[in-house]
């Protein structure tokens, strides 16, 4: 399954918001250097979805806000 992630790193709280069936909203404490962000995302994707970290890749957008992510359930 593929999602739509806006991302927002640097945020006062870790945070996944649903916004409709394919579109999200990630914010994270993270800093977005050495993709601490990224990773931080998908950390809380896997909580959010209660899935292993290993089931969740960006397909793009790595440097950017708005992501594209493989979800393999």
């Amino acid at each position: 399954m593929k999602i739509f992630v806006k991302a927002k790193a640097n945020a006062r709280v870790d945070l996944v918001t649903k916004i409709d069936e394919t579109n999200f909203e990630v914010k994270t404490k993270e800093l977005p250097i050495n993709n601490r962000a990224n990773l931080a995302i998908i950390e809380l994707l896997a909580e959010y979805f209660d899935l292993p970290k290993t089931n969740i890749q960006i397909v793009s957008g790595l440097g950017s806000k708005h992501k594209v992510m493989e979800i393999n359930q």
